[in-house]
C-alpha cells in the first residue's frame, strides 16, 4: 500500500497500449472460460448417459446383443454338463454365467447360462 489515502476515483486511466492488452486479456479469459464450460458439460453429459439415467433400458446391460433376462437370479439349481466333463473355470457377469469345461475326449468347450431364466444360452467348442 503505497498511498492508503488514494481513492479509486483518483486513478489515472491506462495508456492506449495497456488498455488494448487488457481488452485482449479479458477476451482471452472469456473465450477460455466458455470452452471450459462446454467441456465440463460434455463430460457430465457423457457420465449421465453412461450411467443409464437417460438411457432406455433402465441401467441393465446386455451381453453381446443377447436380451437381458428377468433379473431374478436363482439361488440354487442344476447345470447339466456332458458325461465325463471337467470344469476348468467359470466367470459370472450380472446374471450370466460362463463355464469353461474339458470334455471326456479332452476337447475344450464354453457353456453360457442365464441364471435369471435358468436356461443355457449357448455352447461353444474350442478348436485349435
Amino acid at each position: 500500500m503505497v498511498n492508503p489515502n488514494m481513492d479509486d476515483a483518483e486513478e489515472k486511466p491506462l495508456d492506449p497500449a495497456a488498455e488494448r492488452v487488457r481488452r485482449k486479456l479479458v477476451r482471452f479469459v472469456a473465450v477460455n472460460l466458455g470452452i471450459l464450460f462446454v467441456a465440463v458439460m460434455a463430460v457430465l453429459g457423457a457420465v449421465v448417459y453412461k450411467s443409464g439415467l437417460i438411457g432406455g433400458n433402465g441401467g441393465e446391460a446386455s451381453v453381446a446383443g443377447a436380451p437381458v433376462g428377468s433379473g431374478a437370479i436363482l439361488e440354487s439349481g442344476e447345470i447339466p454338463l456332458p458325461p465325463g466333463a471337467r470344469l476348468v473355470s467359470q466367470a459370472l457377469s450380472g446374471n450370466r454365467l460362463s463355464l469353461h469345461v474339458e470334455t471326456a475326449e479332452g476337447q475344450g468347450a464354453i457353456f453360457l447360462y442365464d441364471l435369471g431364466e435358468g436356461r443355457m444360452l449357448g455352447s461353444f467348442v474350442i478348436v485349435e
